[in-house]
């Protein structure tokens, strides 16, 4: 594996380098998988709707959603 971090200018000891990773590598924060996929059955755009507007056969849009 080629390695990932050059050294460009300078003469950096070992510990500066460790230092250097472990902060770089803190900021990133932990690589989890990804949790399981969500059914569209549960997401919140199915329980919102479009207000119903008062007129001929608003009777009908009252249960269609």
């Amino acid at each position: 594996m080629p390695p990932v971090i050059f050294v460009v200018k300078g003469n950096p000891t070992a510990e500066e380098i460790a230092a250097l990773v472990t902060v770089l590598t803190g900021r990133t924060g932990p690589v989890l998988p990804p949790g399981p996929a969500r059914s569209q059955w549960s997401a919140y755009w199915r329980s919102v709707r479009a207000p119903i507007s008062p007129g001929p056969g608003s009777w009908r849009q009252s249960v269609r959603s």
